[in-house]
């Protein structure tokens, strides 16, 4: 494998990692404690030609690569995983069924807007009852006279409240006592939808994570997303994509967590020598830097696979399953080695570590993660 980024994808990567340290990063201590979504930066990002990054350029995208869409995931998330989340999900969860499933009208209808920032990418598939186990779907779209009418109810659904429109999955019908789920784009202005966002949480404070109530919302046929009754095969290669996702703002976070640690080594003294000059910090920070490049090497060749049209599932179950658990453990070793001062939020690691857990529950837990790692492996 050739390892050298090409100069696109060390501009994009020169451009981010600009606009991360200087844009993003500044305010993230403060959206962490107030709260707030970080609607300026997406806009900014929107001038930047990044909300469509990896979509065809017909779509209003940037045509750009999986590789550097981890690159830039990674760079936000390590100034401020709110951010990275947000980014993260609209690309892989929003943009990505549209741009694969959808028909040359819903691409023009809804993918174009995701594409330019006008509307923020959301997708509906968790819900009350179905979590890790998403075929345990109750939310019911029955077709009657050309309208689909959807009743129901999704949870932890990210970016919702500032997305126009959103794929969520349904049940369609039971065939054979098994049920038919399928996919649907639902405007989110919809008659009888209701978008609630005031979920109390341990990290990504600043991004927007809501619960969607739908009550007989009717849309028409024509918005069924691909092929009715493939709604479930579609979420799983969506999900594929977005570990991805997912993986990258695991490197992205330990990285911050590692550059904290490595600064704070050099300038704190104890018993009149730096930090960095005891053999244990120095042994911490060499297990750290290990597993943070281990993790980025995973997530580029998930991606390199996926850019290159071959099966990338199992890659990129394990990129996120390893690099999550990588986050949390290096995370962990950042606050250990501020000490007393790591516990404290001005000293911002503990809020890596807030942040990071998110990851191995997020897109599947790192159980399921190892299911679908088994399943391959026992397949093959």
């Amino acid at each position: 494998m050739y390892f050298e980024l090409t100069d696109e994808q060390k501009m994009i990567e020169k451009m981010i990692k600009e606009f991360s340290d200087e844009v993003v990063a500044p305010g993230a201590y403060e959206r962490d404690k107030t709260k707030e979504f970080p609607l300026e930066i997406f806009k900014e990002l929107a001038a930047m030609g990044m909300m469509g990054l990896p979509f065809s350029e017909e779509y209003g995208g940037g045509n750009a690569d999986t590789i550097s869409f981890a690159i830039v995931t990674e760079h936000l998330s390590r100034a401020c995983a709110s951010t990275g989340i947000t980014y993260s999900a609209h690309i892989s969860l929003g943009g990505a069924p549209l741009h694969l499933f959808g028909t040359e009208v819903q691409k023009q209808k809804y993918l174009v807007p995701i594409c330019t920032g006008e509307s923020f990418g959301a997708f509906g598939l968790t819900e009350p009852n179905a979590g890790s186990d998403a075929g345990g779907t109750e939310t019911k779209a029955e077709l009657q006279n050309g309208q689909f009418t959807i009743n129901g109810a999704k949870v932890f659904i990210t970016n919702a409240s500032y997305a126009k429109h959103l794929a969520l999955t349904a049940i369609t019908d039971i065939v054979d006592g098994k049920k038919e789920i399928s996919a649907i784009i639902v405007p989110t202005d919809a008659k009888g939808f209701t978008i609630k966002a005031d979920y109390e949480k341990m990290g990504l404070n600043a991004s927007n994570t809501t619960e969607l109530i739908l009550d007989n919302v009717e849309v028409p046929e024509e918005n069924l997303l691909g092929t009715r009754g493939n709604g479930f095969k579609q979420f799983l290669t969506t999900l594929d994509g977005g570990r991805i996702g997912i993986a990258a703002m695991a490197v992205g976070i330990a990285q911050a967590a590692f550059d904290k640690s490595v600064k704070y080594a050099k300038e704190r003294k104890q018993f009149g020598k730096a930090l960095a000059d005891f053999q244990a910090t120095q042994f911490k920070l060499a297990d750290m830097a290990v597993k943070i490049e281990i993790a980025r090497n995973m997530v580029y060749k998930a991606a390199w696979l996926k850019d290159a049209g071959k099966p990338f599932g199992k890659e990129s179950a394990m990129a996120k399953y390893y690099a999550s658990e990588m986050a949390m453990e290096v995370c962990d070793e950042a606050i250990q080695i501020h000490g007393g001062y790591g516990y404290m939020r001005e000293f911002e690691v503990e809020r890596y570590l807030r942040d990071a857990k998110l990851l191995e529950i997020g897109e599947g837990t790192s159980e399921i993660q190892k299911m679908v790692i088994a399943r391959y492996i026992l397949n093959s």
